[in-house]
């Protein structure tokens, strides 16, 4: 039995990036050419001079709330909002929609969302049945999981959700290898399972994902012999990275370019800081270029102990979209980030909004080496400037912020 899901995963990281930036002007000119949205948004740009990641990092970030509006305004004429290369028909068996509503297209290529490397890595093998219980309702989770154990070789129960009791039985019955779902179902039907006497002895592994997934909860299976493996993935994306046995962070997928950013902003942010998660696709038929994924994360330094030589990241760290409303007015993580661009002394910029409901007030705390007076005074009115908004500014050492990804915290009290 083979430690690695194929030989990707064991290339050395020059071999990587090189594949990587060698099929990244490729796909930017395919989108341009295929997908109507990205013809507009990336206009003017040379795809065939975009082969590195500073290239890269100067095309503009598309954010999921994007998505949501160009299918909105399109959705007389495409519904995808001119993103997706594929029309309705042969090529697109399955349309979903995630919660915004947002429509993603499936096509037709086997592991269509490169899912089977995740469950490879939460031990399922050629052969074995899968009990899946992701929704196959509206969402794409339940397809995403199901075409990818289908590709290792997997059969594939359809358990979906609901209906904890059938689940039981099912599982009792089928005997499955594992489960495959969110870790709070799972935990649900271990416990009716233990309500009802019915012992589920095949049921040794599980891979969970579109929930946090704490050490606490891990453990609590573990203790019932159930080897619990998280993975990070997205419906628009597919899978993004995956959790390995060495248990210390998430492997980047083979398929993907990753980059984190500074929220509000496209500018990447120095290894070990927090960020938001930003993520080029190289999936042809919805070539997703530099998409805001609006999660935190960071990457972890040095490779995985499994052998696995892709970057890993820390996993989900919370969520980069810190619009805060202060006095009335939405104040966002791109505002701090067009104040701080014209100060080339400020390091680092985080908006602090405390104070009691109706009696809110703005500090910007900034990290730089000088002290001088004048930059304060200019910071402020910057502020008044970006935000229509007064904030006081403080001025710490460089390092002082918390590596936290936030660049607007809300301290305020609602009691």
């Amino acid at each position: 039995m083979t430690t690695f899901f194929d030989a990707q995963e064991t290339r050395s990281a020059a071999e990587r990036e090189a594949a990587l930036l060698a099929a990244l002007p490729r796909q930017v000119g395919h989108a341009q050419q295929s997908s109507p949205a990205f013809a507009g948004i990336l206009a003017g740009v040379d795809a065939a001079g975009v082969t590195s990641r500073a290239a890269l990092a100067r095309l503009p970030v598309t954010r999921k709330y994007e998505l949501l509006e160009r299918q909105q305004a399109q959705r007389a004429s495409n519904v995808f909002g001119g993103f997706s290369a594929l029309g309705f028909g042969a090529g697109m068996p399955r349309v979903f929609a995630s919660p915004g509503t947002i429509y993603e297209p499936e096509g037709t290529r086997p592991d269509y969302w490169r899912m089977a490397r995740a469950i490879y890595a939460a031990g399922f093998r050629r052969g074995e049945l899968i009990h899946n219980s992701f929704s196959y309702h509206f969402v794409p989770a339940g397809s995403m999981m199901e075409t990818g154990a289908h590709a290792l070789g997997c059969t594939v129960f359809a358990g979906g959700t609901g209906q904890t009791e059938q689940q039981v039985q099912a599982m009792a019955e089928l005997r499955p290898a594992g489960y495959i779902g969110t870790p709070s179902f799972l935990k649900i039907i271990v416990e009716k399972a233990a309500e009802l006497g019915v012992p589920l002895p095949t049921v040794t592994k599980a891979l969970v994902s579109g929930e946090a997934f704490p050490p606490s909860l891990r453990d609590w299976f573990a203790e019932r012999g159930i080897a619990g493996y998280q993975c990070y993935a997205t419906a628009d994306l597919g899978l993004i990275a995956y959790e390995t046995s060495a248990r210390e962070g998430l492997v980047l997928d083979e398929g993907v370019i990753v980059e984190i950013v500074r929220p509000g902003t496209g500018d990447p942010v120095p290894e070990g800081e927090v960020g938001e998660l930003v993520v080029t696709t190289l999936n042809p038929d919805y070539p997703l270029i530099r998409f805001g994924t609006g999660d935190l994360s960071a990457v972890l330094p040095g490779t995985c102990p499994t052998g696995r030589t892709n970057t890993r990241i820390k996993g989900w760290m919370g969520r980069a979209d810190q619009t805060t409303k202060v006095r009335g007015m939405f104040v966002h993580p791109g505002q701090i980030a067009t104040i701080a661009r014209r100060f080339p002394q400020v390091l680092r910029a985080r908006l602090v909004v405390s104070g009691e409901m109706a009696n809110d007030q703005m500090v910007l705390q900034v990290e730089t080496t000088e002290t001088a007076e004048g930059l304060a005074r200019q910071l402020g009115d910057a502020i008044r400037e970006v935000t229509k908004l007064r904030g006081d500014v403080q001025m710490v050492a460089p390092g002082t912020l918390p590596n936290d990804g936030k660049v607007i915290e809300d301290a305020r009290s609602y009691q």
